[in-house]
């Protein structure tokens, strides 16, 4: 748990007026772990599994592999030649894969 250390700090008197219910309450109060969430908002960001985006367009330019790059053999990724790890060619591994 994280620490404040420019709080001030309670006298021993202090900490003695403090009830047990409260201590409770408190640390009920902090473990709570609900976040106050706007449910309209929510639901209209929200895309359901299986929406229907046939009509969607998507604006992706591919650019073909270059000169100074690479396909690991193992995860079938393009990669740059400083992440080459070993071998040539089809055998190139990337040091992801290595």
């Amino acid at each position: 748990m994280a620490t404040d250390y420019d709080t001030p700090r309670k006298t021993d008197e202090e900490l003695h007026e403090e009830s047990l219910e409260e201590l409770k309450a408190k640390r009920a109060d902090a473990q709570s772990g609900q976040i106050d969430v706007d449910e309209a908002e929510a639901a209209e960001n929200l895309e359901l599994p299986g929406a229907d985006l046939s009509g969607e367009q998507l604006a992706v330019r591919v650019v073909p592999k270059q000169v100074d790059e690479f396909t690991c053999s193992r995860c079938y990724l393009i990669h740059h030649m400083t992440q080459l790890a070993k071998g040539e060619g089809a055998k190139a591994v990337c040091k992801d894969c290595a």
